[in-house]
C-alpha cells in the first residue's frame, strides 16, 4: 500500500537560499506554461499538450540560463502537475488551473533519481542533506519526495512509500455518528464529543493581526512581518484542527468494527452566511475523509448514509416520523410511544440503524434519491421529503 509520511525539516541558511531558488524557478515554469496554454487556446484556438510543454521547457532553459541553477527534476514535474490540473478540470474534479503565488504555499517534487535516502539520511539534488525530524518510523524506500514551505515559514518533507500496513486488532463495536457544530460528534451510545473550534478561539488575535497587515505599506519589510504574523496564526489554527480530527477519527476506528456516518453537502452549507465560518472551522469533509481511508486501511466497514435520510425527526424507538423539527428544538418527545429523545443522540441511533440496514440488504445509498422505496422501510417521496425539511 502506498502511504504518505510528512516530516518537518530545518534547512541551513544556505539551503534556504537554494530552496527559495527552487520554489521560484518551479513557480516560474508552471506560470509560463499555463500562460502559454491559455494564450494558445484564447488567441489561436489550439491546444498545447504534454509533449509540447516539455519542448517549451527546454526552450525556456535556453532563454533563461538561471533555470539551470536548480535541479531539473522539479521543473519537469511542474509540466506533469500542470497536465494533471487540466485533466482534473476536464473531468469535473476541479476548477480551471490558476497561477501560483509567491506568498502562498510553495512545493516541489523530486522523482527517484532526484534524491537519495539511506539509513535515515535524506539527500536532495543540489540542496544537500536535510536535517529531518523523523517523528514516526517507516520501512521501505521512498518513490517520491515533496519539499514544501508554508506561508508561516515552516519547511516540510513528504515521502511517498510503498509498504505493508499493520492492521489494528479486530473490534466488535458498532458506532453511529451525527455531526454538529456545538457538539462535534454525537454517538449512538450517548457520548458527545465537544467541538474544538480552533478558529473561533483565535478569531480575536487574527482580526487584530489582519488590521495591522492592512495598514502596512505594500512592498515594505513591515508588511512582510505582518503577513508572517497572520500566517502563523492560521498555521496554529490548522495544526489544532488537524490534531483534533486525527485523534478523534483514529479512536473511533480503533474501537469499532463498523462506522456509520451521514453524507453532508458541506459545499452547499457554506452558502449560509450566518454559519459558513463555523462550518468551515468544523471541517466535516476532512473528518469523513479520514474515517473512510482509516477504515479501509485497518479492515473496518465504513458506511455513509444518504443526506436526505430524516435521522433527526424519526423516533429511534418506534420509527414515528415528525412532519417538521426546527433546528432550535434540541430535544423532543415522541407523540406515539412517549420516548424522550435528545436530537443529536437520536439522529446517531437512526444513522447506525440505517447503516446496518444498508450493509445487510446491500443497498446502494448513492441511488437512494432515485427511488422512493427503501429496503429498510418505506420512505417519503421527493416532494414530501423536501416539504418536510
Amino acid at each position: 500500500m502506498i502511504r504518505g509520511f510528512k516530516f518537518r525539516f530545518y534547512p541551513t541558511p544556505a539551503q534556504e537560499v537554494l530552496l527559495a531558488k527552487t520554489f521560484g524557478c518551479s513557480r516560474f515554469v508552471y506560470n509560463e506554461l499555463l500562460k502559454l496554454r491559455q494564450d494558445a487556446w484564447t488567441i489561436e484556438k489550439r491546444k498545447i499538450g504534454f509533449t509540447a510543454c516539455h519542448r517549451e521547457l527546454s526552450a525556456m532553459k535556453r532563454r533563461h540560463p538561471w533555470l539551470c541553477e536548480v535541479s531539473s527534476r522539479p521543473l519537469q514535474q511542474e509540466v506533469a502537475h500542470l497536465q494533471r490540473a487540466y485533466v482534473n478540470w476536464w473531468e469535473g474534479r476541479a476548477k480551471s488551473p490558476v497561477f501560483k503565488k509567491k506568498t502562498s504555499r510553495q512545493s516541489v517534487a523530486f522523482t527517484r533519481w532526484g534524491f537519495s535516502y539511506r539509513h535515515g539520511t535524506l539527500i536532495v539534488a543540489k540542496i544537500g542533506q536535510l536535517e529531518v525530524a523523523w517523528s514516526q518510523p517507516f520501512t521501505g524506500q521512498p518513490s517520491m519526495v515533496y519539499l514544501s514551505r508554508t506561508p508561516a515559514g515552516r519547511y516540510y518533507v513528504s515521502l511517498q512509500i510503498d509498504e505493508p500496513l499493520e492492521l489494528m486488532p479486530a473490534a466488535t463495536g458498532q458506532i453511529g455518528i451525527d455531526l454538529g457544530l456545538t457538539c462535534y460528534a454525537a454517538l449512538d451510545d450517548g457520548r458527545k464529543e465537544p467541538a474544538s473550534k480552533p478558529l473561533q478561539r483565535s478569531l480575536r488575535r487574527l482580526r487584530s493581526a489582519q488590521r495591522r497587515l492592512s495598514r502596512r505599506q505594500p512592498g515594505s519589510r513591515n508588511r512582510v512581518k505582518a503577513r508572517l504574523a497572520v500566517a502563523t496564526i492560521h498555521q496554529r489554527v490548522a495544526d489544532i484542527r488537524a490534531n483534533f480530527l486525527h485523534q478523534l477519527s483514529t479512536r473511533l476506528v480503533r474501537e469499532n468494527q463498523t462506522v456509520v456516518a451521514e453524507t453532508l453537502n458541506v459545499a452547499g452549507m457554506l452558502h449560509n452566511r450566518r454559519l459558513a465560518r463555523h462550518i468551515a472551522d468544523a471541517a466535516w469533509g476532512e473528518f469523513l475523509r479520514q474515517l473512510e481511508y482509516k477504515c479501509a486501511w485497518h479492515g473496518r466497514t465504513f458506511v455513509k448514509v444518504d443526506r436526505f435520510f430524516p435521522s433527526s425527526k424519526t423516533c429511534s424507538a418506534c420509527g414515528h416520523q415528525l412532519q417538521g423539527l426546527p433546528l432550535s428544538v434540541r430535544a423532543w418527545t415522541c407523540p406515539r410511544c412517549g420516548a424522550y429523545h435528545d436530537r443529536d443522540i437520536n439522529a446517531a441511533k437512526n444513522t447506525l440503524a440505517e447503516g446496518l440496514a444498508v450493509i445487510a440488504c446491500g443497498e446502494d445509498i448513492r441511488r437512494r434519491r432515485e427511488s422512493t422505496q427503501s429496503s429498510a422501510k418505506q420512505e417519503p417521496s421527493k416532494e414530501r421529503r423536501r416539504a418536510s425539511f
